[in-house]
């Protein structure tokens, strides 16, 4: 049954990529088409055509390795500036050979990947496309084109999200006690072997047990188990009574909290540390109770800040990423552990899906959340990827598209003639070197995530 579970797990979030991946390119397809650009394919996947169908201007398909898609719009690249040709001009490729004098052999080959790009840019253009191609469209239509992509993962993320955050709800504590300690142990200590001769804790001297819901402390009623919490800490030493519905029964009680140590947490509830490392207590009323949790549905204003929550961590990532990429390497290739907030690759993906599903000590309702969950980070991570200024990501269009719209407004404000569409084939060589740097990220992920995964259940 686990394996079961661990490959249906995977199946939904290798799905679920899938989709997303197509409505990404649904995302530049739809604006492109109302911008009157001829689009000539649409596929998912790269590879091997295993099914195709033409509509229109457009064939539609999936390829047989899904690890990505495009949208082939005709014109992505101006013609030659110098006699209007898709080939380069013998002027231009010796204009070009003579300004680099030091490299001839290495201006040609780049002179040679602009003229292919262009080539294939307007291999399909007729007579009738003159005013269908991408390389004519103002500035702001080139921009929301190349944005369509990523503005449809965010998309899919905040749904998602909203499902999750909305229709599941977030584990919260509650007033109901999952745990009532036997002993009174100094913070940093060791529960004793034999708990007959310890110091009964506050609750357990009260009475309470697991499974009680506190429903009245000092004569108020705890509207969650922080309000508790804070009376608690406030009430050292002091009794006070303390009501609890047990077995559908109310059942009166009285506390007195001891004071002692304990751990100064943020917001966060993760301990805060000094300057040396160590971590910060305070004293503080103690009862030695745990809380029980429960999916609590959250209002449609949690969802967007929770998205940008995601957004600001995942684009930390991103900044950070070489560094990121180095420890990968490190625990790759040695016994250093690995980051478990750090980078993944699908493989990566996959497996903590399959984990998830598989683990059976977490209610079902709360794995197809953290499934969901999952679908929804990635989408949010192919969003900001793809904004990286660089080519052949989006983003890296959006740049030239800004690049050319600032020099044409320049232009205009010094009187000079329009300098035209920039002609960003002139930015393959960095496009190669851009791609390939992908590929090995790619590659060193998929490796890490074999060799050294992520654990996220210890």
């Amino acid at each position: 049954m686990t394996v079961l579970l661990f490959i249906l797990g995977v199946l939904f979030v290798a799905i679920g990529i899938i989709v997303s991946i197509a409505l990404h390119e649904v995302g530049h397809l739809v604006p492109a088409k109302l911008f009157k650009v001829r689009v000539t394919q649409y596929m998912v996947g790269f590879g091997r055509t295993l099914w195709s169908t033409k509509k229109g201007d457009t064939e539609y398909g999936i390829k047989a390795i899904p690890a990505g898609g495009f949208v082939a719009m005709i014109g992505m690249y101006p013609p030659n500036k110098t006699d209007g040709s898709v080939r380069p001009s013998s002027t231009g490729l010796l204009q070009t050979l003579a300004e680099s004098r030091a490299e001839p052999r290495k201006a040609g080959r780049l002179e040679k990947l602009a003229a292919d790009a262009r080539d294939m840019a307007h291999e399909e253009v007729g007579p009738e496309d003159e005013n269908r191609v991408f390389y004519k469209l103002p500035v702001w239509k080139k921009i929301i084109i190349m944005l369509g992509g990523p503005a449809m993962n965010f998309v899919i993320a905040i749904v998602l999200m909203a499902v999750v955050l909305m229709g599941f709800g977030i584990a919260q504590p509650t007033t109901t006690l999952a745990e009532v300690n036997a002993c009174q142990v100094k913070y940093g200590e060791q529960p004793p072997a034999d708990l007959s001769n310890c110091t009964p804790t506050p609750a357990a001297a009260a009475g309470l047990k697991p499974g009680d819901k506190i429903v009245s402390f000092d004569g108020k009623q705890p509207a969650s188990w922080d309000e508790l919490s804070a009376w608690i800490k406030a009430d050292a030493g002091r009794n006070v009574p303390i009501t609890v519905e047990r077995g559908g029964q109310s059942v009166s009680l009285s506390i007195t909290p001891v004071l002692t140590a304990r751990p100064v947490v943020n917001a966060a509830g993760v301990a805060e540390k000094d300057a040396n490392g160590g971590v910060l207590t305070q004293e503080v009323g103690f009862a030695g109770i745990s809380p029980a949790s429960a999916n609590v549905p959250q209002p449609v204003t949690a969802v967007l800040p929770a998205v940008g929550d995601n957004i600001a961590a995942v684009a930390g990532v991103v900044v950070n990423l070489p560094q990121r990429m180095v420890a990968v390497a490190q625990a790759a290739f040695s016994s250093a552990p690995r980051d478990p907030n750090g980078p993944v690759s699908v493989v990566g993906v996959g497996r903590v899906a399959g984990e998830l599903a598989a683990t059976e000590q977490v209610p079902l309702s709360a794995r197809i959340a953290a499934l969901i969950s999952l679908i929804a980070g990635v989408n949010i991570a192919l969003g900001v990827f793809n904004l990286i200024p660089l080519l052949p990501l989006d983003g890296g269009h959006v740049a030239g598209a800004l690049y050319e719209g600032a020099r044409r407004r320049i232009a205009k404000w010094f009187g000079r003639k329009d300098p035209g569409p920039f002609d960003i084939a002139k930015l393959l060589p960095l496009t190669y070197v851009v791609a390939s740097v992908l590929l090995v990220m790619g590659a060193l992920l998929i490796y890490a995530d074999i060799v050294k995964p992520v654990n996220l259940f210890g």
